[in-house]
């Protein structure tokens, strides 16, 4: 009996510092997968820039401080490109304003009917000019997305006209008026906008703008004829993929959770089609075309299973890869003349670091491109805080606004033969 009391008093008191050992290694853990998962031992740094050493470049990075100071994103969850890329999808911008605004209608020649939202300037430009910006949002996204928002709104007090594409069918009100929604490398309704605004505003001067899909949109739209570069000043590119057809593969992995974010933005691309089934399927000749495919849309899990069975016979696309091939911009982008601004996030969980190859090599070998790459930021996020709350405002919203005010001021300030719009041949021309 008394052997028996001895060994529980022996074994007693080693009980309670077991079960706290096992709670300080749970909560070292539980820490250990926090600061891993919120990247939270990851260096603040200003963007890695790529760019030729020129009179132009070099006012820009004096003139646009965004690209050369130290980018700080909120301390304790702004080092994870997922929760960046999350609160964009979820919120899209913290206190987003609502910017007044026109909608117009363009009927185009194949029966659709493109429109977008116009933003007159809440004051005069600081170069007394009359500047719009056109933008080109992302995949399935419209004017009225508190990201677009917020951005507009800040433009319209730094003096600029904002026009802003409605991709076709991506507005919940608007029915299509043809069997076609917009693809991943469309032009045709950004062009429409465009040669809008340079008919109504025969003076203005064009500073073009494009997010995501968008960025791929206006980059292949100036690179498709010299002509779509009139009267544009410069243009912007944040967070685009540059090549779909290299894209696909990394999009179907799960590094990065990319297969996952893949699974989310087809699930948003089927709402968009079915709300639209009427237009795109109700005909008697389309529907004898997709009816087959339609139960394929029904139970498609990725991106690419939606583009093969839908998205690339709106244009007659004969495979997946003629329909990417066709719709990058990667095969037209080197023909952009105007100065051009590409912006991506190395922490961007939707674009692998295998594309960037392309714009890094871009702004390598052409004195007009800047590459800057971010090392946090997420796909559209760009949030900067403190430590906890973003502020409304991002830093892809001032880089884009300040890029393109050192832009207006070198065009007004510049000797004109060094401007954007002149070939070398008439520089020579005027030097003799």
């Amino acid at each position: 009996m008394s052997t028996h009391d001895s060994d529980v008093h022996t074994i007693s008191p080693e009980l309670p510092a077991m079960f706290d050992g096992m709670k300080l290694a749970a909560v070292a853990t539980v820490l250990y997968i926090i600061v891993r998962c919120l990247n939270l031992k990851s260096p603040t740094a200003s963007p890695d820039l790529t760019y030729q050493d020129t009179p132009l470049n070099r006012f820009l990075l004096k003139s646009c401080p965004q690209l050369t100071k130290e980018y700080i994103p909120p301390l304790l969850w702004g080092k994870s490109g997922h929760l960046q890329t999350a609160l964009y999808g979820k919120l899209g911008r913290v206190s987003s304003p609502h910017p007044s605004g026109i909608r117009k209608y363009l009927p185009m020649q194949d029966g659709a009917t493109a429109t977008f939202d116009l933003f007159e300037p809440q004051g005069d430009h600081r170069t007394g000019d009359d500047i719009t910006m056109v933008i080109c949002p992302g995949i399935g996204n419209h004017s009225e997305k508190h990201y677009v928002r917020t951005f507009v709104d800040y433009a319209q007090k730094d003096g600029y006209r904002c026009a802003v594409l409605n991709h076709l069918g991506a507005l919940p009100n608007i029915e299509l008026t043809s069997p076609r929604m917009f693809t991943y490398g469309c032009t045709w309704e950004f062009a429409a906008m465009v040669g809008y605004i340079k008919r109504a505003y025969p003076q203005t001067q064009l500073v073009v703008v494009g997010f995501s899909l968008g960025g791929n949109i206006v980059c292949k739209f100036l690179g498709e004829n010299i002509t779509n570069q009139e009267r544009v000043l410069c243009c912007v590119s944040v967070c685009q993929g540059y090549s779909a057809l290299r894209a696909q593969e990394t999009f179907l992995q799960w590094d990065q959770f990319r297969r996952f974010y893949n699974f989310l933005m087809a699930d948003n691309m089927k709402k968009i089609i079915l709300s639209h089934r009427h237009s795109l399927f109700g005909g008697n000749s389309a529907k004898k075309i997709i009816d087959l495919d339609l139960s394929r849309l029904y139970t498609a899990t990725s991106l690419m299973q939606i583009d093969d069975s839908i998205m690339r016979k709106f244009h007659g696309h004969s495979s997946l890869k003629e329909y990417y091939e066709k719709e990058s911009c990667v095969h037209y982008i080197h023909n952009v003349k105007v100065p051009l601004l590409l912006v991506n996030s190395a922490d961007d969980p939707l674009v692998h670091d295998s594309l960037l190859t392309i714009p890094r090599t871009l702004a390598a070998k052409k004195p007009n491109v800047v590459f800057s790459l971010t090392l946090h930021g997420g796909h559209l996020g760009f949030f900067e805080g403190a430590v906890l709350f973003p502020q409304p405002l991002t830093w892809m919203d001032k880089v884009i606004v300040g890029y393109a005010n050192a832009m207006c001021q070198w065009e007004k300030q510049k000797p004109p033969c060094q401007s954007t719009h002149l070939s070398e041949s008439t520089c020579a021309e005027e030097k003799a």
